[in-house]
């Protein structure tokens, strides 16, 4: 709103300051700063309030350090930041723009199911929350608006980069094509001419390819959309894990947004360029500033913890955010946290069935699935049904810290994939 009103005060006459609006990396400042504040100074009344209401999380006791202490600490926090995260776009952001449109909505839709699930768990008791498929309809719903928006909008275009040899054959030039296309290819690391077109899996189906390739395309984006925020909801198991993993997932993909939506960055990097997915660096500041924010109260000792409003809002933003700008295949790599926690709760519950099923007594790979509680300190209560050990009991700051670091690593390897090919 403020984007359009400044705009328009910079046209029609010369209001002073009104240009700044015009530029992405001022509006993504402020989007930043003002998401901080609104998740620290405004966090802290809802969590009163929560208090108040005595909303507090209900803990299963699994045997592990510290874990009951948790017990009454306000939940459903992930309201913080998604206001955080709404205030911010909805003033800095230009509202028509395709990208920023289905941001929201993501972090609506999201944060409504989550929302619901907190709201069964607290206020009508029932540990289980809202039903496992409801949450899946909710989330392939929310697959299905992205993809087909995505096929069906004139918006969502890219221009295609090809490489050309200069007079000097050890210089690549990088052409796009004049006109914007509306495409199924996106961005595959470690390969030299990094474009994959989904629809080359249908191109024995002559000019129908194109259309079979938004299918897949589509079927890709709920599968992506499903398995990263049920990602983000399994790691939300320790204080400030789900939060910091996010915020330095946010910032990769930031970046990520600003080079794919500036031609001239998108040129050096010999990548595809995506008209309008700079604006999306917008709701990335936006995004960050409100994960930090929210980390503030969330880090150990936890004093409020995001629910499922937030852990589900948070994981789709990634996943939608990635779909958006034709990154999705980094996914594996940037939210390899995600990854590795939804695989561990696979392993260790296929593991048991068969090991069941076999030898008539269950067995574990780890101690304890999400992987995060395997590295746990065992409480004084001991678990006496678990005889795996982890490598090194380690106390739970220092298990969050760790995984921070892992992400920051995959981060960062995300980013040079850019180049090295």
């Amino acid at each position: 709103m403020l984007y359009h009103l400044f705009t328009w005060l910079d046209k029609v006459s010369d209001f002073p300051g009104a240009g700044m609006f015009n530029f992405i990396s001022f509006r993504t400042g402020i989007a930043f700063i003002m998401a901080l504040l609104l998740a620290t100074m405004f966090g802290r009344r809802i969590i009163d309030y929560l208090q108040k209401k005595q909303i507090g999380e209900t803990i299963r006791d699994l045997g592990l350090e510290g874990q009951m202490s948790k017990k009454g600490t306000p939940t459903m926090g992930g309201i913080i930041i998604i206001i955080a995260i709404l205030v911010p776009t909805l003033l800095l952001a230009p509202l028509n723009n395709v990208y920023i449109i289905l941001m929201l909505i993501t972090t609506i839709w999201l944060g409504i199911i989550g929302f619901l699930d907190d709201y069964i768990k607290v206020f009508r008791k029932n540990k289980d929350g809202l039903s496992g498929r409801f949450k899946i309809v909710g989330q392939v719903g929310l697959g299905l608006i992205v993809g087909l928006t995505m096929y069906l909008s004139p918006d969502v275009v890219i221009r295609e980069n090809k490489e050309v040899k200069g007079e000097d054959q050890r210089v690549e030039d990088v052409l796009y094509s004049k006109n914007d296309i509306k495409s199924t290819q996106s961005t595959i690391p470690f390969f030299k001419n990094n474009n994959m077109d989904y629809a080359n899996a249908f191109r024995w189906l002559g000019d129908k390819a194109q259309d079979y390739g938004w299918i897949m395309f589509v079927l890709v984006t709920i599968f992506i959309v499903t398995a990263v925020s049920n990602g983000a909801n399994m790691t939300d198991g320790l204080d400030g894990l789900a939060t910091g993993s996010s915020a330095i997932m946010g910032v990769t993909l930031g970046i990520l947004a600003y080079v794919s939506g500036n031609v001239n960055y998108s040129g050096y990097l010999n990548i595809m360029y995506i008209p309008g997915t700079g604006e999306l660096l917008i709701f990335a500041g936006a995004f960050i500033g409100a994960t930090i924010g929210f980390l503030w109260y969330n880090s150990f000792p936890a004093q409020v913890f995001m629910g499922d409003t937030g852990s589900l809002t948070l994981g789709g933003i990634i996943a939608v955010f990635a779909i958006a700008i034709r990154k999705e295949l980094l996914i594996p790599i940037l939210c390899g946290i995600f990854l590795v926690e939804n695989l561990s709760v696979m392993f260790q519950v296929g593991y048991f069935k068969f090991s069941k099923k076999k030898h008539g007594e269950g067995k574990r790979i780890f101690k304890m699935a999400p992987l995060h509680h395997h590295f746990q300190k065992q409480g004084n209560a001991g678990i006496q049904a678990i005889i795996q050990k982890p490598l090194q009991a380690l106390p739970e700051s220092k298990i969050v810290i760790r995984f921070w670091i892992v992400g920051i690593i995959l981060a960062a390897i995300t980013i040079i994939t850019l180049k090295i090919r």
